[in-house]
């Protein structure tokens, strides 16, 4: 498959209304959760994106059926699979692949998984989800590859090392099937966990503490068919938040999502950029005054990501781009990635003010011009961050490997083109 580029003209204005896709991270446990049931299962508002993708190989790897019915619409039917080995090639590709240890595991009693890939962000633990497995029944061996087996699950009492999101996810999937009770504790409680969970209870499953750090869960269930539709991507409300402040720019995002987006919203007020809550939609209006808000006494503000409700870690990329547009200080924590500051130096080199402290703190000292220069993207969300750059830059700029924006973006090179952008994708998308 040929790289995808994009060649960006910076420096025009947007207007318009735009309505994110359907929630990627909802949407690749989903999927996954979808092998649970031997029932067929129609779910609406589903990303059409190169990670949805390559799950749904996955998936009929495994002997489901899954048959896209409409751009958005994805129809699974597991009526019976097997806990094959599954395709190394296409588990490197995505992360997402340790989502089925947890279906395949309450389907089959057993499931061999390769390394997953995904975004090169630093390490990120699997730890959590063999703990997590192993009280529910599972014994877990690691060689060149995870083997996961119980010929039973059971509920469990079961506190996780850390909110992590996938794990949460796992250990819901796999508890719903489990005998008797399972208490999941220090859980994540993301909107996109929070979709699984209900997706899970429309399917027949008997949850308690959805939205909460507390899960109960009581099974095993009894399982059938449903429709259920995808919520909207807070992560790409944020990023579009951040475009229309960078692009000085009246943007409507419709169907937003609004009940989910309050750290948000609170993040971009620091840097001076306020939203308004029309229905469900959120406006983001052109006045705004990009300036950013000391804390109290005249001191050096901070925005840092934490778990959920907190601000998002997949928006600090978004954030430091939109903080070169805004005026003042400000000191940016990531504290989950060590690696996913370090495209700042990118930024640097369009003309950015910003200081690397170390792999999780960065300060940016606002406003800046931007120029428009050459760049890779190592990430979805670092790619998302270059193009709001490219975006706002004067000049053109080139964005190489491209292929990790549109692995979280549904042709965003298209959407944002129909809000007055000037963005060239290489090559051309067919159909």
């Amino acid at each position: 498959m040929a790289p995808i580029q994009y060649i960006v003209e910076g420096g025009h204005r947007l207007s318009g209304t735009i309505e994110p896709s359907g929630n990627k991270n909802s949407a690749l446990p989903i999927i996954a959760a979808a092998l649970l049931t031997e029932h067929p299962v129609t779910l609406q508002n589903v990303p059409r994106i190169r990670d949805t993708e390559t799950l749904v190989e996955l998936i009929r790897s495994v002997g489901a059926s899954a048959e896209w019915t409409a751009r958005n619409t994805l129809v699974i039917h597991a009526k019976s699979i097997r806990a094959a080995d599954l395709d190394p090639e296409l588990c490197v590709r995505i992360r997402a692949s340790i989502l089925l240890a947890g279906p395949l595991l309450a389907r089959c009693g057993e499931v061999m998984l390769p390394p997953p890939g995904g975004d090169v962000i630093g390490r990120r633990r699997l730890d959590t989800h063999v703990l997590a497995l192993e009280q529910l029944g599972a014994k877990v061996t690691a060689t060149d590859r995870l083997e996961f087996r119980a010929p039973k699950l059971t509920g469990a009492d079961v506190f996780l090392d850390e909110p992590s999101v996938t794990a949460t996810e796992n250990a819901l999937v796999a508890a719903v099937a489990a005998e008797g009770t399972t208490y999941l504790r220090n859980a994540a409680s993301e909107p996109h966990v929070q979709d699984l969970a209900n997706f899970l209870v429309a399917l027949g499953a008997r949850i308690e503490g959805i939205g909460t750090n507390t899960m109960i869960v009581h099974g095993p269930a009894t399982l059938g068919s449903t429709t259920y539709a995808i919520q909207p991507d807070h992560i790409e409300v944020g990023s579009l938040i951040g475009l229309a402040a960078v692009t000085r720019s009246p943007l409507r995002i419709a169907r937003a999502g609004v009940e989910h987006l309050r750290s948000i919203r609170m993040g971009f007020e620091r840097l001076g950029i306020v939203c308004r809550v029309e229905g469900d939609d959120l406006i983001v209006p052109s006045n705004q005054t990009l300036k950013i808000q000391d804390d109290f006494g005249g001191h050096v503000p901070k925005l840092e990501d934490q778990p959920w409700p907190a601000f998002p870690a997949d928006l600090m990329s978004i954030a430091i781009v939109t903080a070169t547009q805004c005026e003042g200080v400000i000191l940016m924590f990531e504290k989950m990635f060590e690696s996913r500051m370090f495209f700042v130096d990118k930024l640097i080199a369009m003309g950015a003010r910003i200081v690397l402290c170390d792999p999780h703190r960065a300060i940016i000292a606002g406003s800046s011009r931007l120029r428009g220069a050459s760049m890779i993207s190592p990430d979805i969300r670092a790619g998302m961050a270059m193009l709001l750059a490219a975006v706002c830059a004067e000049g053109t700029s080139t964005i190489n490997n491209a292929d990790q924006i549109e692995r979280g973006y549904e042709r965003i090179d298209e959407r944002l083109n129909a809000l007055g952008a000037k963005i060239k994708r290489v090559p051309e998308r067919k159909g």
